[in-house]
């Protein structure tokens, strides 16, 4: 059982560098000063975000934290007691 202990903390290790990172990589909210002068923030860019390198992003950010949540619980049941 301690060999899938060690493995779950290195998927948990490794998951929480890459989400680290992938958090990083992610761009602002422009609606900052903007949008008090009126300025509309629907673009092309803006409404194709899912197929945009930006929405790949949000959706690995996703699936990472579904992994790390997962791996916490995994790595918290009394299974794994030493």
């Amino acid at each position: 059982m301690t060999a899938l202990k060690y493995l779950f903390m290195t998927l948990f290790i490794i998951v929480s560098i890459v989400l680290t990172i992938v958090i990083m990589m992610q761009e602002g909210e422009d609606a900052g000063l903007g949008s008090l002068s009126g300025q509309s923030l629907e673009t092309y860019w803006s409404k194709n975000k899912g197929r945009s390198k930006e929405g790949v992003v949000v959706k690995v950010t996703t699936v990472l934290v579904i992994a790390f949540f997962v791996l916490a619980v995994l790595l918290n049941m009394k299974t794994f007691a030493l």
